[in-house]
């Protein structure tokens, strides 16, 4: 059964758009994972984040790549890296799938 949760404990979660600028090995991760460097625009900034997401993506193929963050978490380290949002995804079949907006959004966006 899954946790209830209130809707109060969604808008509490400030998740944005932003772009991927950067996306390199993260080969100290105990999984396998990319260092991702993410452009949120001028209020937030560009900022680091650590993603388990390297059965469905090349780092290739993530630069330039819109995405979705909760940015508003406390920052995390994991292994010697601190991560300071966390990419959104489902877990699919086949490896995570990253949440992507389907039309033309703006670093900085906000979900609502």
């Amino acid at each position: 059964m899954a946790l209830v949760a209130e809707f109060e404990d969604f808008m509490k979660l400030d998740i944005r758009v932003g772009t991927i600028l950067e996306a390199c090995a993260f080969d100290e991760a105990k999984k396998p994972a990319y260092k991702l460097t993410i452009d949120f625009g001028n209020k937030i900034g560009i900022k680091k984040s650590s993603a388990q997401i390297t059965d469905k993506y090349t780092t290739d193929e993530l630069i330039g790549k819109k995405v979705l963050a909760v940015v508003n978490f406390p920052p995390r380290q994991i292994a010697n890296y601190m991560s300071e949002v966390l990419v959104l995804g489902t877990y699919s079949e086949g490896g995570v799938v990253l949440i992507t907006p389907d039309k033309e959004t703006t670093n900085g966006d906000k979900l609502g």
